[in-house]
């Protein structure tokens, strides 16, 4: 029986064995180290299997891969301290193995048992001490036998961490096919060649992982977020297709290959992988399936470099020629919009001389033989060794053919294809060429039309819009913008971002009724109005009221919606103020979403007399407010309370430390019948708070002395040295001065600091800024005033502020350590 057994053992073994060094033999493999842990399974009997290894901090260990059962099942966890007293730490430090029955994992609390029995664990070292180890579980109820230990052992010694994971986890730059993502900040290593899939250089590259997710086709970033969101994946392998868009023609499809790292503490830390491009091209189709190809390529084509692109796809690989260039005829010259190559030295000398802008043109008179076949308008081959002009001979010097291209009974253009060497023109080949100038030729006749349009449409668009976003105090803010996919007239939504003074932002979106020149027009100046009207410091009521008025004046039948919230980034408080716009949601710091019912007028433009009210919102850090057009929650298909509630619960579903991926989820299947703007800020609350305090001066023989003596005890509270003290003491006493002498109504004093920066501001109800005079004469007896500030402030200046203005002045003390402004 003994002998029986042994022999048994030998044979187990053996076979783990043989296993085991045909998976070595294919080390290179992506799944090597998966495939290698499931011969644990197989041989030892184990339910589940991992590799712990050191990750970006030594002091952790992180499981890498694994395989069988959920690790969750025996309350094992995704990372270890390596000075811990766990089991893994254990066989880390001392390069010892480890083995558990159900009595000894009692004495660790996080071990919890299997519905079904008790289980034991087994540690292995991979080698010598530090450098990780293979942990296995076994639910047999004698645990890991003698037989078991020894392939278990076997897997170990097979068992290496792939250079790959090594490199993402050290923080080494990836290979040009690989990316590295870090799951808790979006910022994520890319190499060159999938910067080149993605189409975008490395320059233009900000290292966001939102970045390249905007690059996608909104339709696919659901499938493409539960792969780069660590809260719904687990530890192992994931692959997926998706498409990216590009700067025109149909999107590209790329296949994303990619392994989860944990980092310790129960936290995944990093995505490892790879992306390639997924698209193919079938050869063994017949000349008429590629002209029904090309025709549907075309009708999809909206500009004249679509239609290259489709007319390159569809001949030049099939024929498997060398050279195609498309050409449009426009007065007498050749221009050509598509090169395939692209190359200058690809080409004749003749076309290189021309090579003025991105595309080189020539004279049709400077090639004979082209200029003729146009006069024709029929499609003419010429064989190799044929006698033609060095212009066109150099294009194909083993074979050219010349297609010209009608449209709209007229040359729209011509194409050239040619060859290296010797080529025979087979009859279907002919007829091919002569089916695909007819087609490309109508198509780039459109496709010119649209582009002329498109360009104005798109120029439009960009100059009425913000082109970046502000850097807030105590905030984040992101826009999007999706126009119609309904034609091309530009719409009327619009968003936009004011900061303030005293570190208050307003956030502004709104809609404008129509979607033609006349309603762009009109949302441009209703940006612009209430940019103005915000800036010169009114509330908000008084702002939108002031924007409905113009609106009025202008005597337009179009009317307009709009939100505008005033935010206080100090106080962490706000004003809303709707007009006819749909409700903002608060996303809170817990996860719940509130659609704020904050009190509305009516529409901008329709009534003379409207009321708008004021709502106040509280913001805690941590919250999200998002603001949108009714492009995003109303359609056809669904009313607007249904599109605000499934609005709100998409936003409550995504991680707000992401907001360029909250915002293109949220624009994820967005209905593209109407334009949609969002705009979403995050809540962070002011790291240093500045010191503020006012004081209304009264017009009284003693008001310069009351503010002097109020700045003195307000500056000594904080805590400014004596030179300054008495610097800011004289800006007061003119500041104040003039205000009293020179204007009427109320005047306020503010006093301000942050960091070491002291502002001194006087508010007063005149519109009229003070003049620095150019000389003053030693006889005269005021004027002086403006010079002194100007002498001992470090800046002054002036701004309006709700019908009047506020003349400041800045002192910078040289020393000292900041105050305390918690």
């Amino acid at each position: 029986m003994a002998s029986e057994g042994a022999a048994v053992r030998r044979t187990r073994a053996e076979r783990a064995e043989t296993a085991l060094e045909t998976l070595i033999d294919v080390s290179a493999a992506p799944d090597r180290l998966r495939r290698v842990l499931e011969q644990a399974l197989v041989f030892a009997g184990a339910a589940f299997a991992g590799v712990y290894a050191p990750g970006t901090d030594p002091a952790g260990l992180c499981l890498v891969e694994s395989a069988g059962l959920p690790r969750t099942l025996y309350g094992l966890r995704d990372g270890y301290r390596a000075a811990g007293a766990s089991p893994v730490a254990e066989a880390h430090r001392t390069g010892r193995a480890v083995w558990l029955g159900p009595a000894e994992l009692a004495d660790f609390p996080e071990a919890r048992r299997t519905p079904s029995a008790d289980f034991s664990v087994a540690v292995l070292p991979l080698g010598p001490a530090g450098g990780g180890c293979l942990l296995a579980v076994s639910e047999h109820p004698g645990g890991f036998g003698t037989d078991d230990r020894a392939c278990l052992e076997l897997v170990a010694r097979a068992v290496a961490v792939p250079a790959s994971i090594g490199a993402a986890e050290a923080g080494e730059p990836p290979p040009a096919d690989r990316f590295s993502l870090a799951m808790d900040t979006g910022r994520i290593e890319v190499g060159d060649t999938i910067l080149r899939l993605f189409g975008i250089g490395r320059e233009r590259f900000d290292g966001k992982v939102e970045t390249l997710l905007g690059l996608t086709v909104p339709e696919d970033l659901p499938a493409l977020m539960s792969v780069v969101e660590a809260d719904h994946m687990s530890i192992g392998e994931r692959e997926l297709e998706f498409r990216v868009l590009q700067p025109s023609g149909p999107p590209k499809w790329l296949r994303l290959r990619g392994r989860l790292l944990s980092s310790g503490e129960g936290r995944p830390a990093r995505l490892v992988g790879t992306v390639a491009d997924a698209s193919t091209l079938r050869s063994d189709v017949t000349d008429v399936a590629r002209v029904q190809r090309l025709a549907a390529a075309l009708a999809m084509a909206g500009t004249v470099k679509d239609v290259g692109k489709a007319v390159v796809v569809a001949l030049r690989k099939p024929l498997q020629a060398d050279r195609l260039a498309l050409a449009e005829l426009e007065n007498d010259r050749l221009v050509v919009t598509v090169l395939d190559p692209p190359e200058p030295e690809s080409w004749p000398e003749l076309w290189r001389s021309e090579w003025r802008t991105e595309w080189p043109d020539a004279p049709v008179r400077s090639m004979p033989t082209l200029a003729a076949a146009l006069r024709e308008g029929r499609s003419r081959i010429w064989p190799a060794g044929s006698a033609l002009e060095p212009a066109l001979a150099e294009v194909g010097p083993g074979g050219l053919a010349v297609l010209p291209l009608p449209a709209g009974g007229r040359m729209a253009g011509a194409c050239l294809i040619g060859w290296d060497r010797p080529h025979d023109f087979a009859p279907d080949e002919r007829a091919l060429l002569t089916a695909s100038a007819g087609l490309a030729g109508q198509a780039l006749l459109r496709a010119h039309a649209f582009d002329a349009e498109h360009e104005l449409v798109g120029m439009l668009q960009r100059t009425l819009l913000p082109r970046r976003l502000p850097r807030l105090p105590g905030a984040v803010a992101v826009a999007r913008y999706l126009p119609t996919t309904a034609g091309l007239e530009v719409g009327g939504d619009w968003y936009d971002v004011i900061p303030l003074a005293d570190n208050h932002v307003a956030f502004v979106i709104g809609d404008v009724q129509g979607h033609n020149a006349g309603a762009a027009t009109l949302m441009g100046q209703m940006r612009t109005a209430l940019r103005a009207y915000a800036a010169e410091g009114h509330a908000p009521d008084v702002v939108v009221t002031h924007a409905n008025r113009l609106l009025l004046d202008m005597e337009t039948d179009l009317f307009a919606t709009c939100c505008y919230v005033d935010v206080d980034m100090e106080q962490g408080t706000a004003w809303c103020v709707r007009a006819g716009h749909v409700q903002p949601v608060l996303r809170h710091p817990d996860g719940s979403t509130e659609i704020v019912e904050a009190e509305g007028g009516p529409p901008l433009g329709v009534l003379t007399r409207a009321d708008f009210p004021m709502t106040p919102l509280r913001l805690q850090p941590g919250t999200v407010l998002a603001l949108t057009t009714d492009g995003l929650v109303e359609s056809a298909e669904a009313d607007i309370d249904e599109g605000m509630a499934r609005f709100a619960a998409e936003l409550a579903a995504a991680d707000p430390g992401h907001l360029g991926l909250v915002a293109d989820a949220l624009l994820t299947g967005a209905h593209r019948g109407d334009d949609v703007a969002l705009l979403l800020m995050r809540y962070d609350g002011m790291a240093v708070r500045p010191l503020r305090e006012s004081w209304t001066v009264w017009r009284v023989p003693e008001a310069v002395r009351h503010a002097r003596r109020f700045t003195r005890r307000t500056l000594r509270t904080w805590g400014v040295e004596r030179d300054t003290l008495d610097a800011a003491l004289l800006i007061v006493s003119e500041l104040v001065t003039n205000a009293l002498v020179h204007t009427e109504g109320q005047v306020r004093l503010d006093l301000s600091m942050v960091s070491h920066r002291l502002r001194l501001a006087v508010a007063d109800g005149s519109p009229r800024s003070p003049v620095k005079p150019t000389s003053i004469g030693w006889e005269a007896t005021g004027g002086r005033g403006i010079l002194l500030v100007e002498a001992v402030s470090a800046t002054w200046g002036t701004v309006p502020v709700s019908g009047g203005k506020q003349v400041w002045a800045d002192l910078v003390p040289d020393a000292g350590p900041p105050l305390d402004q918690g």
